[in-house]
């Protein structure tokens, strides 16, 4: 525990007024109202139009975002976008002014298509304004008055009653039985019951204290007085809203890879330009403007335009698959970093759990039951462990959960026009004891009309306990709640299925064990009891609760959602590790997430934020390089800020989920911020870069699914364009070195790179993740896009084979019309422009092949369909269109050096066609044989770690 402190949402007027030692939660409601100047009667209307202009309204302050017009133009000068830039204009200085144009429509193109998608998703955050309610009752010159909660200030005097949103941090000088709902604030399910007493213990944040209320939280129950200590930015929420603004966006993970590409690209593009200009001037015997040309040339068609349009249309494809599960992205560039993601740091409440406290079990005396069914839908069933319920044992339970439901506030509510589902008005925990009543048929509506309520003694923390009196024709009774080890010290006898007796020892110990186990497994547990009382105008605490006849215990809990516990399997087994970070106790975290499967074994751990308050950064980082299986418990936004830093220091790439406004800064500073679009609050969806629309945790192993996919599409992508490099810069060498014609004209290289290649390519950026994608680790920070392995099946295996194919037509189209091994091949006329001609188709057709050995790097294609990417087909179709209206079509025909073929011609082209397709699989087979561990789905986490043949393979 820390020390003592004044709450950090204190606003600067009290800080003035209220020294540390004598902080508002400190002093009694008399020296309150001294020390803020304000009194019952509320503050002056003169005091109100001073402190408005002093401390002006009670709003968040946001930072000024990015204008539309710089996120759009930044798309034109990011490093990619600057070689293509450059490549246009040596296009333009080359005399290749169709090109140019045509490389910067590229760049236009794909910056309306990026900031389109992004604008679409993404919209002014104005969520943080719009969570604070708009009204506010407050008592000024002794009137109640209505007025717009920005016009709050501090000193204020808050009527609080069931239902209302608070607007402003307060001190409570009045309260009847309230309970204030700060799941927004600390993730926390349960309402909070506060008081209006002086608070001088120690505690470790703020939303702990028992007598300050929060703005941007909710009244569940009671009413209550409150002087304004804190409004706008000096509140919790405000501070909250501070740091999720101070967060720096930095690039992701995909963003920063793409810097790496584009700096390799252009040093391979520049580096084989200067070295063909040398070769061809040197050695080739070009003038100094040929080879200035040709170099040119060389590096426009070593620079993947297409590799922009690509990416995006992967992240968009993706994207819109996402959708399909459930997931919005708001941030392209967010879909890949996803895939890489090693840690998920995630809250517990309305994220891995359902946020509906449902009764789980049931104790009676001689009998432990369960029932089923979860939720505020009163369908399930009772069943005792063992056996099926005898009469006297249903019984039993009826009459503990009739006498529990008379003792609640809640209302459970039907379906309606607003609410299609059953929903609830009250607490949660004890909605959950109407709704395990309704389940075996009795109702709180249905007993107070025999038994109707005539007196109520709220709950209070120190008897830990709430009674309620009620009245038939007969008899007068009490209905007592509270917790179980109080509860059994005040009761003398006890129901059983023969009746009532006197309570012993034995049944004290049996009731409480069977509370331990329940406590053991995460259930929260309240006994009930009952006592027959004298008919009365007003009731005492100490004649109500005493010589109580003891019913039984009611066990409760917040269940996990259903999909969860094979989500977080899933998770393991693609390597990522899953922390729970949450504002609830460490004990009731440590048991979800054992139910789960989060933690499994007994070196789990759990950190409370007290204790992370005292931990040094290097601590921290070696714990969470160190303990595998962490819990963070009663930790504030700070806190989850700081452990996703850690994390990302590590060298980790981090995943923060949340749905609360406790959440906001840390999904901001997170690699990714995965919001709740159901449960979760407009701040946290605003500062995530995705929102489960289902509120599933499952939706996240289809996201990561997907995440993975885009950076393999992009690397297929780049193994498509980078093997027909080879084929485009290999006669060139030849033509060099042994002094053949020249196999394929510049012209010829860009109508391939530009023409032919690009709907192919394409469409290998929308292909679905390939089988087994979840069954390996995540990739690695250090990994890049264009690994040894892409280049070395590029560049080393199929781009020579596809070489042979292309030299073959080659050579073929000279034999073919007569020419004899031996004698000097034509470089002019009709030969060889047939010659180039069957080059450059050998080169279509060969990327046929190609373009189907990219859909999968490791599985066969016919594991996944050859016909499942329409693109990819349609792609085909207009290369080969494109080939023929180049070949056959004079006008084209003339520009490019085309001629048209023959039917033989045609023959040989579809023979080679399947070329590197065949030599792929062969290549996958043998990878699948010598390797079969690597694909193996059910392999556990770490035990498979790739050989360095294996990589290369």
């Amino acid at each position: 525990m820390t020390e003592s402190r004044a709450p950090q949402s204190l606003h600067p007027a009290a800080q003035t007024t209220v020294s540390d030692t004598q902080s508002p939660h400190s002093l009694t409601a008399e020296e309150l109202y001294a020390s803020l100047q304000s009194s019952p009667q509320g503050l002056t209307r003169e005091q109100t139009a001073q402190r408005f202009t002093e401390y002006g309204p009670n709003e968040i302050s946001e930072v000024a975002g990015v204008p539309m017009w710089r996120k759009f133009a930044s798309n034109f000068y990011h490093l990619f976008a600057i070689m293509l830039w450059i490549g246009g204009g040596l296009a333009f200085v080359g005399g290749m002014r169709e090109l140019g144009w045509a490389i910067f429509a590229v760049i236009l193109i794909n910056a309306i298509f990026s900031f389109w998608q992004e604008f679409r998703a993404e919209k002014a955050t104005e969520a943080l304004k719009h969570l604070i309610p708009q009204k506010a009752r407050v008592m000024r010159d002794g009137e109640v008055c209505e007025i717009l909660a920005p016009g709050v200030v501090p000193g204020d005097l808050l009527l609080l009653e069931e239902g209302d949103n608070i607007s402003a941090d307060a001190r409570l000088v009045e309260e009847f039985d309230l309970r204030v709902n700060q799941a927004t604030l600390n993730g926390e399910s349960t309402p909070a019951r506060r008081n209006s007493r002086p608070f001088t213990a120690e505690y470790s944040n703020p939303t702990e204290l028992p007598n300050m209320v929060f703005a941007g939280t909710a009244v569940a129950y009671g009413r209550g007085k409150a002087i304004v200590t804190a409004t706008g930015m000096h509140t919790q929420f405000g501070t909250i809203a501070g740091l999720t603004q101070s967060v720096v966006e930095e690039l992701s993970p995909l963003q920063k890879e793409m810097e790496k590409v584009t700096q390799l690209v252009a040093m391979l593009a520049t580096g084989l330009g200067i070295s063909f200009f040398l070769l061809g001037y040197f050695v080739g015997g070009l003038t100094l403007i040929e080879g200035f040309l040709f170099s040119v040339g060389i590096i426009v068609a070593n620079v993947p335009e297409g590799l922009l349009p690509t990416v995006t249309l992967a992240l968009a494809m993706g994207v819109q698959r996402m959708a399909g599960h459930h997931a919005l992205v708001k941030r392209l560039s967010a879909v890949e970093t996803l895939g890489s993601t090693t840690v998920i740091c995630t809250d517990k409440t309305g994220t891995l759990t359902a946020n509906e406290m449902t009764v789980r079990e049931l104790y009676v005396p001689g009998a432990t039951l369960e029932i089923t069914g979860t939720g505020y839908d009163p369908t399930g069933s009772l069943e005792q462990k063992g056996s099926v319920p005898s009469k006297e044992i249903s019984r039993l339970t009826g009459e503990l959960l009739a006498l529990g439901g008379l003792c609640t506030d809640a209302r459970l509510m039907e379906p309606d026009d607003d609410h299609p589902a059953w929903h609830i008005v009250g607490d949660p925990t004890e909605a959950a004891i109407l709704v395990a009543a309704a389940k075996i048929g009795r109702s709180r509506e249905s007993e107070e009309a025999s038994a109707p309520r005539v007196y109520q003694l709220p709950f209070d923390a120190t008897r830990k306990r709430m009674s309620t009196v009620h009245q038939t024709k007969e008899r007068s009774f009490a209905s007592v709640k509270g917790a179980p080890r109080e509860m059994l010290d005040l009761c003398t006898t006890l129901i059983t299925a023969q009746g009532t007796r006197d309570i012993t020892e034995a049944d004290r110990t049996a009731a409480m064990d069977a509370n331990d186990e329940f406590a053991r497994s995460g259930l929260r547990v309240l006994a009930v009891a009952t006592r027959t009382v004298p008919h009365a105008n007003r009731y005492e605490i100490e004649d109500v609760e005493r010589d109580l006849t003891f019913v039984g215990l009611v066990a409760m809990m917040d269940p996990p959602r259903p999909a969860v516990a094979r989500t977080v399997e899933l998770c393991h087994t693609a390597g990522i590790r899953i922390i729970m970070i949450t504002g609830d106790y460490g004990l009731t975290a440590e048991s979800i997430a054992r139910r789960i499967g989060i933690v499994s074994g007994d070196t789990s751990r759990i950190v409370t934020g007290a204790e992370l308050e005292q931990t040094t950064d290097t601590a921290l980082h070696d714990l969470l390089g160190k303990e595998t299986e962490l819990l963070f418990a009663r930790v504030s936004p700070e806190h989850k800020m700081r452990v996703a830093q850690a994390l990302k220091s590590l060298g980790h790439v981090v995943a923060m989920t949340g749905d609360g406004v406790n959440d906001a800064p840390a999904l901001k500073t997170a690699d990714i911020g995965i919001a709740m679009g159901q449960a979760g609050t407009d701040v946290a969806r605003e500062a995530a870069d995705m929102v489960l629309t289902d509120d599933n945790f499952a939706s996240i192993v289809h996201a990561v699914e997907e995440g993975r996919a885009v950076f393999d599409n992009i690397r297929r992508f780049v193994t498509y364009i980078f093997t027909s490099n080879i084929p485009e810069i290999v006669p060139f060498i030849l033509f060099v070195l042994f002094g053949i014609p020249l196999p394929l004209t510049i012209l010829q290289i860009l109508a391939i790179d530009l023409g032919t290649d690009l709907v192919p390519a394409l469409a290998l950026g929308i292909e679905r993740p390939e089988p087994g994608v979840m069954s390996r680790q995540p990739r690695k920070q250090s990994e890049r896009l264009l690994n040894k392995k892409v280049l070395v099946r590029a560049y080393f295996f199929l781009g020579p084979i596809q070489t042979a194919a292309c030299m073959l037509a080659y050579f073929w189209a000279y034999w073919s019309r007569g020419w004899q091994p031996g004698t000097p091949l034509p470089a002019s006329g009709h030969p060889y422009m047939l010659a180039t001609t069957m080059t450059f188709a050998a080169v279509v057709a060969t990327q046929i092949g190609n373009g189907f050995a990219q859909r999968t790097t490791r599985e066969s294609i016919f594991t996944v369909g050859i016909f499942t990417n329409r693109l990819l087909l349609v792609g085909i179709v207009s290369e080969v269109a494109l080939l023929a209206l180049l070949v056959y079509w004079a006008p084209l025909a003339g520009v490019f050096g085309f001629v048209p073929i023959e039917a033989r011609d045609w023959l040989l082209l579809a023979a080679l066609s399947p070329t590197l397709l065949v030599a792929d699989e062969c290549r996958k087979y043998i990878v699948r044989r010598m390797y079969p561990a690597a694909h193996d789905g059910n392999i556990p986490t770490g035990q498979h770690t790739p050989s360095r043949n294996e990589e290369a393979a």
